[in-house]
């Protein structure tokens, strides 16, 4: 079997070691790739959003079966262009993946069908909106999203009016996060814990995988901007078993229903960034594949072929599977570009790497984010904001975090940068 992973991130990287277990897997691709990437598969130089190049590569390497990671492809219907080449595909197709690539198509799903989530309001004329912030009984803090794709940068939480207004300026106006800011959603803020869950399904039964707990802001202590994510522990130590069984109750399951019904079966991996607020757990966000860097902390605990459950979700037999997981711990720290998630200078040399882009003497293993290999420099370079995920898995939350920051420590660029208290909470 053929397998390509289109992508170039972390979560790429991820999906690729653990299929490399696959002893069903007789040669496996990644496009485009990274520095990390290339030396685990065979890369093509195609961009993840070209749909018709990647349409042709598959014919002509004969792959039999692909993995669409990012969210771009999902929602420019890579997976429908794919599987009218004949292809079977890990991945929702266009329809479905509205789920993540729109976020008023998404509350808009919860309203009618009941799924708990925060009160919301939407918006496509600026006028309208600002209007709305404007209100003697607007309370703030208050969210602001986009409504498309913006690499998870398009939430701006506003702490007055001031602030609201200045962020409705910047999406529907000066366009910041271009087309996905014309339509906007601003919705009540809610307090809590944050979950991940992560979750196969295959239209019609889903299995959640174990849950994680991200970090999303760029500094210590939960301060500075949104990134897409600097550290992730698994499993969340807020997501008690009683949680996930409300969860499985009132979202998961009604959420895969609710697409189905809507004539979109959803097929692959559905993410849901949870908050468990005292009125009990509700939907902050969809997304419609692995989280960045969730995938760094989860898949590393998974015991079950993971080829084999992609296969299932394809063929709509998931429910006869048996997922296994380790009974441990697994933490992740992003190694990111200095100035990240602003404008930041690439190019850099990493040191502490071997030839095959992996720590010396570690336990730890490295996922390649925004990594590439310069031949003249003899070595692997950054190209990205978040370079790479050091992860580590251990008996306890404790020791995993203490082996993926005592890795960290071995690798150094230029203008590194990475928080130094994940796994507190």
């Amino acid at each position: 079997m053929k397998v390509l992973v289109v992508g170039g991130g972390g979560r790429e990287h991820a999906i690729i070691k653990a299929l490399k277990k696959s002893t069903r897997i007789t040669r496996l691709y990644g496009s485009p790739g990274n520095g990390g990437i290339m030396k685990e598969t065979q890369c093509g130089s195609v961009k993840a959003t070209d749909i018709s190049a990647i349409c042709d590569f598959v014919v002509e390497c004969e792959i039999n079966y692909i993995v669409v990671g990012p969210d771009d492809p999902l929602s420019l219907g890579l997976v429908d262009a794919l599987e009218k080449r004949g292809r079977k595909c890990f991945g929702p197709n266009k329809a479905a993946a509205r789920i993540e690539s729109s976020k008023v198509f998404s509350k808009n799903l919860m309203k009618k069908y009941g799924i708990p989530t925060a009160a919301f309001y939407t918006f496509s004329d600026y006028n309208e909106a600002c209007a709305h912030v404007k209100l003697m009984s607007a309370k703030f803090p208050m969210v602001i999203k986009a409504d498309g794709l913006a690499l998870g940068k398009g939430v701006i939480i506003a702490q007055n009016c001031d602030e609201a207004l200045a962020a409705l300026n910047l999406m529907m106006v000066e366009k910041k996060f271009g087309e996905s800011g014309s339509n906007i959603v601003i919705e009540e803020f809610l307090t809590g814990p944050e979950v991940t869950v992560m979750a196969f399904t295959d239209g019609k039964t889903i299995k959640p995988m174990i849950s994680s707990m991200d970090h999303k802001r760029a500094f210590d202590g939960n301060k500075g901007p949104n990134t897409g994510g600097m550290g992730v522990i698994a499993p969340n130590p807020h997501y008690t078993k009683e949680i996930a069984e409300v969860c499985e109750k009132t979202i998961f399951t009604p959420t895969v229903n609710a697409l189905k019904s809507e004539g979109c079966p959803f097929k692959g991996c559905l993410y849901f960034g949870l908050m468990l607020t005292p009125a009990g757990p509700k939907v902050i966000e969809y997304n419609c594949r692995f989280g960045d860097p969730e995938a760094q902390a989860v898949l590393p605990l998974l015991e079950t072929d993971l080829f084999d459950i992609f296969e299932a979700v394809t063929d709509e037999r998931l429910s006869d599977i048996d997922i296994k997981w380790k009974n441990d711990y697994s933490a992740c720290v992003v190694l990111a570009s200095g100035g990240y998630p602003d404008s930041y200078k690439t190019g850099f040399l990493i040191n502490g790497l071997d030839e095959n882009g992996s720590l010396f003497n570690s336990e730890a293993v490295i996922y390649h984010a925004g990594t590439a290999y310069d031949f003249f420099k003899k070595g692997f370079v950054t190209s990205g904001g978040r370079v790479m995920g050091v992860s580590a898995v251990a008996p306890s939350l404790s020791i995993a975090v203490n082996k993926a920051y005592t890795a960290a420590q071995t690798v150094n660029f230029d203008g590194i940068q990475f928080r130094k208290d994940i796994g507190n909470y």
